[in-house]
């Protein structure tokens, strides 16, 4: 039953796995495909990666998780999204432009799909060849994965946003606020105002079952029901000081 109560293709959430990867997305994206498109689908995938490991030796997993996994989320799952459905990408407040050097913002800023995925490959082969932070790429993984993550669901939505509105239809992404878990907890240090992943669910539960899309988040990185500015945002230094390069 999908979310229009239609007996067509089957309601589906994205897995949420450790190592989601490009591969399942395209198989899934076919296979909604064949059984007539997707009402429902969410990405919410993680590497977990502590402060002490080094981020160069951790970086192609980071990336293929959060990064090139989304763009084969959004390309696989784009095209088979019915009318009224609803596309999502967690992701965090981190992912704003500002939270990365000025240096780095034309990468992102207006970026089609293709131009993000060439930024975080160039990303990429800068860790390895050890110039990234002269470049101006911080050296906590999470920052640049995340800015790159909102870029690419931003791109997306660029170029379908009137068609998508019209028919009611909602991609964007979203940040459930902090959530304490194994993940987050390594890296910050003020969790009074942290939520369990089960109370987090319901920032996203929200823009699943909502009645009429919000043209003010269609596109955006949406908090608590309100889009982030994209130019928000500075870049964090605490977590930089934490981590092995």
């Amino acid at each position: 039953m999908g979310k229009t109560g239609q007996e067509q293709a089957p309601l589906l959430l994205g897995p949420t796995a450790h190592g989601q990867d490009a591969y399942t997305w395209r198989r899934g994206g076919g296979e909604c495909g064949r059984h007539g498109g997707v009402d429902v689908v969410i990405s919410n995938a993680v590497t977990r990666i502590l402060p002490d490991e080094s981020q160069a030796e951790r970086a192609d997993e980071v990336i293929d998780v959060s990064n090139t996994a989304t763009h084969a989320f959004l390309r696989s799952y784009g095209p088979v999204l019915r009318p009224g459905g609803r596309l999502i990408v967690v992701a965090s407040s981190l992912g704003t432009l500002g939270h990365l050097d000025p240096r780095l913002h034309h990468l992102f800023d207006g970026a089609s799909l293709d131009q993000v995925e060439y930024a975080v490959e160039s990303w990429r082969s800068a860790i390895h060849h050890k110039t990234a932070q002269e470049a101006g790429w911080p050296r906590w993984l999470n920052v640049p994965s995340k800015v790159a993550q909102v870029a690419a669901v931003r791109a997306v939505a660029a170029e379908r946003r009137e068609h998508d509105l019209a028919d009611n239809t909602l991609i964007a992404s979203v940040c459930p606020g902090m959530v304490d878990t194994a993940t987050s907890r390594p890296w910050f240090s003020d969790f009074s105002q942290a939520q369990s992943p089960s109370e987090a669910a319901r920032a996203v539960l929200d823009l699943v079952f909502a009645e009429q899309v919000d043209p003010a988040l269609y596109g955006e990185l949406i908090r608590f029901g309100k889009a982030l500015p994209w130019h928000g945002g500075t870049p964090p230094t605490e977590q930089d000081q934490l981590v092995r390069p």
